[in-house]
């Protein structure tokens, strides 16, 4: 057989992973904060884009006057520097957005101010004087002060508690090693070595830094942060000492082997494990330990009038941005001749539609699946929790007709406000738990645990459920669950074994009853 070379067309489809494709994916995975910043980085380096804000989007009209006026002055200047403005510009600049030219641009005076005081002029336009926009009062939180941290607190009493200059060096570096539970974290050895002090002096001024407030700081153990607190209310007696001691044998509610050691009856252990429960364990955490961003609902839910649900995306998470052609055209004409221009213009322009639409698409794809869910969780926004129904982003994408990797991508870091609370969109995925019957519906494993949780919290000392006893009340409730099962979730939830809240009801019990 002869072998020879040949040309064959042919014709196929592939997927290319643009690097703008892979720029949308990574949008409808940004939560509001991370698009917010990334839209402002955006508006930052392309001279075309502009940032809506919430008035400027229900207005009629989008003023662009201003991105025009920079337009000209930018290109009637070949080295990109502003151009001095004339008056007769100042005039139309005033006339067309209705402001004085030196009020928008305060560096550059076009006419003396001469009917009042700066700083009379600086206080009218803030928002909330009289001379503000009406209906717009100041946020007084842009005037609070910052919440001091740990660091803050424990370096003011360090100030005050030491006086010797070695002393105050061994304290400042004992507090560095705090973590954010209020815990020393280094070791002392360390700590002496490192400074070349000695051991008793460092022993020392740890002893003085656990005097400092919140009590419990600076300890270096749970049992150490409790008796710290207990000592500061004069409370660490040789029983409640053995107890803090002990803390293992309380987290397994071996109350028996507590009493011996102790030396007290049930009745006083009771009251003892009481106070156990009123101390802080971890004092350090009361202080501001970092910058905390509030959640803002991307979707809102409500009752509509037809019964139904009205299903709304939250303009105060979706950023808008517009396209100035204006100032595209503008700036194309008078760099007719600059190729290297006109590619950066072209490029800048091309970037700002594609994010134009990449922006408008994720609000439609959000609201899409938003929509789907609550279909689907119906029950759940009328009833509660316990008929949340098991749901998979197989369900919601076919459903919808996308693929369950965008599904999953626009659940992440979303919320969505409804009359039963703030939750995020995975809430309502939850795992399939068959149902008892034959041709039943299945549960939500989110509902069986609050199922497990009820139960729990109904039972008597003379009656307390152990595993194998819910899962035969769940399965008489139509849920087929297994014992390891139940056991997990119990697990997950904190709640003790069958066997510890027995002791634990029965003690409390005889000292209700003494």
């Amino acid at each position: 057989m002869a072998m020879s070379a040949g040309l064959q067309m042919r014709q196929s489809q592939s997927l290319v992973m643009t690097p703008q494709l892979m720029q949308s994916i990574r949008l409808l995975q940004f939560s509001h904060i991370e698009l917010t910043r990334f839209i402002e980085q955006e508006v930052e380096r392309n001279p075309l884009l502009e940032l809506v804000n919430a008035e400027s989007e229900h207005a009629d009209a989008v003023p662009e006057v201003a991105p025009e006026v920079s337009l000209e002055q930018t290109a009637a200047s070949e080295d990109a520097t502003w151009a001095e403005t004339s008056d007769s510009q100042a005039e139309r600049m005033t006339s067309e957005i209705d402001a004085r030219y030196e009020n928008v641009f305060p560096d550059d005076h076009g006419t003396e101010r001469v009917d009042q005081p700066e700083f009379l002029d600086n206080w009218k336009s803030m928002p909330g004087s009289e001379g503000g926009q009406a209906g717009e009062g100041c946020d007084l939180d842009d005037f609070a002060a910052r919440a001091p941290t740990l660091r803050d607190h424990v370096a003011e009493q360090i100030a005050f508690a030491f006086a010797e200059p070695a002393e105050k060096l061994i304290a400042t570096e004992l507090a560095d090693q705090l973590d954010a539970a209020g815990y020393m974290v280094g070791e002392l050895a360390e700590t002496v070595e490192r400074l070349g002090a000695a051991p008793e002096q460092v022993d020392a001024v740890l002893a003085r830094l656990q005097e400092f407030e919140p009590a419990g700081i600076f300890a270096r153990s749970l049992s150490e942060c409790l008796g710290l607190q207990l000592k500061r209310k004069d409370r660490l007696d040789p029983a409640m000492a053995a107890l803090v001691d002990n803390l293992e044998l309380l987290a397994r509610r071996d109350f028996g082997a507590l009493t011996r050691i102790c030396g007290v009856d049930e009745e006083d252990l009771l009251e003892m494990m009481a106070e156990i429960r009123a101390l802080d364990p971890k004092p350090g955490t009361r202080f501001e330990t970092g910058s905390s961003e509030l959640i803002v609902p991307d979707v809102s839910v409500r009752p509509a009038s037809d019964g139904g649900w009205t299903v709304e995306l939250n303009p105060d998470t979706l950023p808008s941005v517009l396209v100035n052609q204006t100032y595209f055209t503008t700036v194309s004409g008078k760099m007719q001749k600059n190729t290297a221009g006109q590619e950066f213009l072209s490029e800048c322009l091309q970037t700002a539609n594609w994010l134009a639409r990449s922006l408008d698409q994720r609000a439609r794809t959000i609201m899409k699946v938003a929509t789907e869910i609550v279909r689907q969780q119906d029950a759940f926004l009328l009833h509660g929790v316990d008929h949340l129904r098991p749901l998979n982003l197989k369900a919601v994408a076919e459903a919808i007709g996308m693929h369950e990797s965008t599904v999953s991508r626009v659940t992440s870091n979303k919320y969505m406000i409804t009359p039963r609370g703030v939750f995020e969109l995975k809430y309502f995925f939850t795992v399939s738990i068959a149902s008892a019957q034959a041709g039943g519906d299945a549960h939500s494993a989110e509902s069986v645990r609050h199922r497990i949780r009820v139960l729990v919290e109904q039972e008597t000392p003379e009656a307390v459920l152990s595993d194998d006893d819910l899962v035969n009340m769940l399965k008489k409730s139509g849920v087929e669950i297994a014992r390891r099962t139940v056991a997990k979730y119990r697990e997950a939830m904190a709640i003790p074994s069958s066997v510890q809240r027995r002791r634990e009801k029965r003690a409390r019990a005889r000292a209700a009853a003494v």
